[in-house]
């Protein structure tokens, strides 16, 4: 098996799998809404947090009480729940033909300016598994609060075949 370049491998499921990655359990919705909802061959993931082993596993407000590599790994994470969820709903992560967008919200303080480098926890992780040939659009927002103290959200929309 090659290990220079996970891109060069088959699907991203394999890719995980080469990487040595397990993905986490699916966190339950917080309210009154689905994980996932598929529309034709889109498939829209709910915004997901840093849990692991349903717990938030990350709080805080980046340029306060968290590091910019504290942000990045709470990025990967919530990067690594809607990967479980697509898991979940399609069965088959090697059914995802690309992914097409993603938002990433920050809690930052007012005077925190490295909201892109928090998201690449999300999008270094995303690279690795479907490949920078196959780059993905992305929106990046600082805000004052999400649900819970989580100090990331990540929300995807992949392309299924």
């Amino acid at each position: 098996m090659p290990a220079a370049n996970p891109s060069t491998w088959a699907g991203p499921g394999a890719r995980l799998r080469a990487l040595g990655l397990e993905l986490p359990t699916v966190p339950k919705p917080l309210g009154n809404y689905v994980e996932v909802s598929q529309a034709g061959s889109l498939l829209f993931i709910s915004g997901t947090l840093p849990v692991a082993n349903g717990k938030l596993t990350i709080t805080g407000r980046l340029g306060d009480s968290l590091s910019v590599e504290q942000g990045r790994e709470a990025a990967r994470l919530a990067a690594m729940n809607a990967l479980a969820a697509v898991q979940e709903h399609l069965g088959d992560l090697d059914r995802i033909k690309r992914l097409v967008k993603v938002n990433v919200y920050v809690v930052a303080t007012a005077q925190f300016t490295d909201h892109a480098t928090v998201a690449d926890g999300a999008s270094d992780l995303f690279a690795q598994l479907f490949g920078t040939e196959n780059g993905h659009a992305r929106m990046v927002s600082g805000v004052i609060s999400l649900p819970k103290d989580t100090p990331v959200i990540v929300e995807t929309i992949f392309e299924t075949t």
